[in-house]
């Protein structure tokens, strides 16, 4: 039996935690969810996780510093960026840095999925 790939979530807003894993679930990913970037660097699924999902600004460590920690630790782990408080210079700054995409509160499923895809191909 093939076992899904891991995607994990970081987002400080807990509806986003609980709503998002149902949704990729659904899109057949196993899902690991994490309050914050500290959770998630603590959390022994680092090496397990095929794609991050990774909300832009949190209390404490934002989403660009965990994926700049991520780079200093030297971790490919592909990052799909959301966030609800971001312009539009953030997105191609974002991808610049190495980001899969970067999608604005409230995203559609289609948007999910065609970022999911560009960061797992060929899943």
């Amino acid at each position: 039996m093939v076992m899904p790939l891991l995607v994990s979530v970081v987002d400080d807003d807990e509806s986003v935690r609980e709503s998002l894993p149902d949704l990729l679930r659904e899109f057949g990913y196993a899902v690991q969810a994490f309050s914050s970037a500290e959770d998630f660097l603590a959390s022994g699924q680092l090496d397990a996780t095929r794609c991050l999902i990774l909300d832009i600004a949190m209390p404490g460590m934002s989403g660009p510093d965990l994926q700049q920690e991520l780079a200093r630790q030297e971790r490919s782990i592909p990052i799909i960026f959301i966030t609800a408080h971001g312009d539009a210079a953030d997105r191609p700054r974002l991808i610049g840095q190495g980001a899969v995409d970067c999608l604005f509160k409230p995203f559609g499923e289609a948007a999910l999925l065609k970022a999911l895809e560009a960061a797992l191909p060929g899943r």
